[in-house]
């Protein structure tokens, strides 16, 4: 690509600055959500301009979203939802204002969190169930058939129905288990570890898969549209893990890809159509990645004083339904918007 096309890219973005700390950021339709990590979520439209909304009366520790919806819990012990017009639906609030740890959402409007050891979950009927795990779960996930939750927490995951009687299945691994993850096709479970690497379970008959080898924990991965690909953060490149076939990555090297950089990726987004993989850096460097050759087109160059100074890391990413638009969002409040 020629230095006038990546020059151009790089002008299609709408900057600005929400002033805290970005969780998390989702599409709501055309409007970007960013949750921020004190009290507010911010809705930006395409032209930059935002729209402040307190939705805690504290930090938001955790948040998930749909294509309606951006929901969020706090410190405040509230699990909220959001609207792309700015309305507020209080989902729950802990009995004890427990912090909410976890949150995860359903296709059917179900939504999940965690406060303790205790997990929740609030049906699309409106009912409430809840389980008590070993521990205080790092994540939760809902399967992408059926009415299934998978619950990380140390030693291993839970899978519970919650609509049905019984005991939820335990599976074990030794070690604290922090995000999760179905594959899109619901046949594998993958976690990040505290340590720096993931485990896997191929769901039909639990059969382990460990991926390791990074310099630093994994904390963001994301599924390729066509879910042949897992692509993970934690290393100077981009790690992508195979799972073309039944095994998935087992006694299978991991593709690299991108050119090594001065910080490792911390936060990354699969296009929701192509094999494009946005990866955000903890130096603050953006970069648009192609699955098929490695090719690379710079963004957002690079906003940190040096090697070690992430504090403006790229801390959240998204695209539209469509893949037309990506929104970043920055550990120092820094923001913006890529028209493609």
């Amino acid at each position: 690509m020629s230095e006038q096309a990546v020059a151009s890219l790089a002008e299609r973005v709408v900057p600005f600055d929400l002033g805290v700390p970005i969780i998390a950021t989702r599409f709501l339709g055309a409007t970007a959500a960013f949750a921020c990590g004190e009290e507010m979520v911010a809705l930006v439209g395409a032209d930059g301009a935002a729209t402040r909304v307190a939705v805690h009366g504290g930090a938001i520790l955790c948040a998930t979203g749909d294509a309606r919806r951006i929901v969020t819990g706090g410190d405040d012990g509230r699990v909220v939802a959001l609207d792309a017009d700015g309305a507020i639906e209080v989902v729950a609030t802990d009995a004890k204002r427990r912090w909410i740890d976890s949150v995860a959402l359903h296709a059917d409007g179900a939504v999940a969190w965690s406060a303790g050891k205790t997990v929740f979950v609030r049906t699309a009927k409106g009912d409430i169930k809840s389980l008590d795990v070993p521990s205080t779960p790092g994540g939760l996930a809902f399967a992408p058939r059926g009415f299934r939750l998978a619950i990380a927490h140390y030693n291993g995951v839970t899978l519970w129905f919650p609509n049905m009687a019984g005991t939820p299945e335990f599976w074990e691994w030794k070690g604290s288990h922090l995000a999760i993850g179905f594959s899109r096709d619901g046949k594998f479970l993958i976690t990040a570890m505290h340590e720096p690497a993931l485990h896997g379970w191929r769901v039909a008959d639990q059969r382990h898969m460990r991926m390791s080898g990074y310099p630093s924990r994994v904390k963001s991965m994301d599924w390729s549209a066509d879910g042949k690909w897992l692509a993970t953060s934690g290393a100077d490149e981009l790690i992508l893990w195979p799972f073309q076939s039944k095994d998935g990555p087992t006694g299978k090297p991991p593709v690299m890809l991108a050119a090594p950089n001065r910080s490792c990726v911390a936060a990354l987004a699969c296009h929701p159509a192509e094999e494009v993989v946005a990866a955000g850096y903890g130096d603050g460097t953006l970069r648009l990645v192609r699955v098929s050759d490695g090719a690379e087109i710079p963004v957002r160059a690079a906003t940190a004083a040096g090697p070690d100074d992430a504090s403006g890391a790229i801390s959240a990413l998204a695209w539209d339904a469509r893949g037309q638009m990506l929104a970043f969002g920055c550990a120092d409040g820094a923001a913006g918007l890529l028209k493609l």
